[in-house]
């Protein structure tokens, strides 16, 4: 039997914690037998004095025990593959990578998170879709992978609930930015969702929760090591999150431009990392092909067709209407214009991220209601040359009100100047 104030006053002190003692805290934690009170002044004592490579496998693989788990191999006799994002701002990837990897060959099986704060989710941007169903039965999730090649669904409730639990009290603890704790909750779902190979989008910059590229190294070599050890094949990308990815800030508005991505007609910076993450997601799978191969592929279907008729059978299969005409739109659309002549040398993403928040397209506690059709459009991004009066962005809103607090703000976050910024590429390194 563990004594979780013992435990603690270790770990205080500095030592390292046996696993099997590391991993009867956290499932005695997750059948609730140690109190929150106590589990919070754990998390304290990691905060100061950090986890070994040893205790975070230890509590990751912990966290993966306390709950139901998926071998998506042994089932549709295939190599898996899935893709998870650290949140952004205009981050909608997932919903064009997963059509098109699909039209490609490659099951894809996903289970994604709702949006908190300024950074969006996966799940609140599909529900934008009339009729789009996120919530499926694990038996519905693995058949219709088996059947389509596709699906993206909520996870279930049965699947890690020990991250879960610990998740929500490092959020009202001050215990949510730990490298070793940020690494476990991202890797136990995934490793519990069942996909072999795993493509991790690691945020870099303003509007992420990593602000430099070392900092998102540091994480990134973390999780690499959880999946070696988990028998996994990772790669991590470092994207750029210094300006919103993309166009579209807003969940209907976001499916949009997901839609425009599949079939070829995308923002420069988001289609990039979109055919790239595809590329690695096909190297990875078990086709045999190359990284060169697997991004000729994913311009290929996008090109031809497929991947938007994979998006379109996908869509309909959760009960949604693909038809871009059915999703909503939001009665007033504003402009900000720009009050000078020259070149964008800044969009923060935090201040699109907010003011998109402050219209509705997100939440701040998770019972808040998202209003689907509002959000941001930034027409101009960091390196266009603009003249007064120029469109830089446009606000979608309910209200004449709401629009022109939208408008101060995302005008806000624009600096322009007269020398262009230094180009740089949405994807920042790849750690591997």
């Amino acid at each position: 039997m563990i004594r979780p104030a013992e435990l603690i006053e270790r770990k205080r002190n500095g030592e390292e914690l046996p696993a099997d003692a590391l991993a009867e805290l956290v499932l005695a934690y997750a059948r609730d037998e140690v109190p929150d009170y106590q589990m919070a002044a754990w998390c304290m004592a990691v905060y100061f004095r950090g986890l070994s490579a040893a205790e975070t496998f230890a509590l990751t693989d912990a966290m993966v025990r306390s709950g139901e788990t998926l071998d998506l191999r042994s089932v549709l006799g295939r190599r898996v593959v899935d893709k998870h994002s650290t949140g952004g701002v205009g981050d909608k990837t997932s919903i064009a990578v997963g059509p098109i990897v699909a039209a490609c060959g490659v099951p894809f099986g996903k289970m994604s998170g709702r949006g908190l704060g300024h950074t969006g989710g996966t799940l609140d941007k599909l529900e934008a879709i009339p009729g789009f169903r996120v919530e499926l039965t694990t038996e519905e999730f693995v058949a219709q992978v088996r059947e389509i090649g596709l699906a993206i669904v909520g996870q279930s409730g049965d699947l890690v609930p020990a991250d879960k639990k610990l998740y929500a009290l490092r959020d009202v603890t001050a215990t949510v930015d730990i490298v070793p704790l940020i690494a476990s909750s991202i890797m136990s779902k995934k490793l519990a969702g069942g996909a072999d190979a795993i493509v991790l989008d690691v945020k870099v910059g303003d509007g992420a929760f990593m602000k430099t590229v070392e900092d998102a190294r540091t994480l990134s070599e973390v999780m690499l090591e959880l999946g070696r050890r988990a028998g996994k094949e990772v790669v991590c990308l470092l994207t750029d999150m210094g300006q919103p990815l993309g166009s579209a800030v807003g969940n209907a508005l976001e499916i949009r431009e997901a839609v425009e991505t599949i079939r070829g007609e995308g923002p420069p910076d988001f289609t990039e990392l979109v055919l790239d993450a595809c590329a690695r997601l096909l190297a990875l799978s078990d086709l045999g092909v190359d990284l060169a191969e697997g991004r000729r592929r994913a311009e290929a279907v996008a090109a031809d067709g497929s991947a938007l008729a994979a998006y379109e059978r996908w869509v309909r299969t959760q009960g949604g209407d693909p038809s871009l005409d059915a999703l909503e739109r939001a009665p007033v659309v504003a402009e900000v214009v720009a009050e000078r002549d020259g070149v964008v040398v800044d969009l923060g993403a935090l201040a699109v991220g907010v003011a998109a928040l402050e219209l509705g397209a997100g939440r701040r506690a998770k019972t808040d209601a998202v209003d689907h059709a509002v959000g941001v459009v930034c027409r101009a991004k960091r390196g266009t040359v603009v003249s007064v009066g120029d469109v830089l962005a446009e606000v979608h809103a309910r209200s004449g009100d709401a629009a022109a607090a939208a408008v101060a703000a995302v005008g806000d976050a624009y600096a322009i100047g007269d020398e262009p910024p230094r180009p740089r590429d949405v994807l920042l390194d790849v750690v591997s």
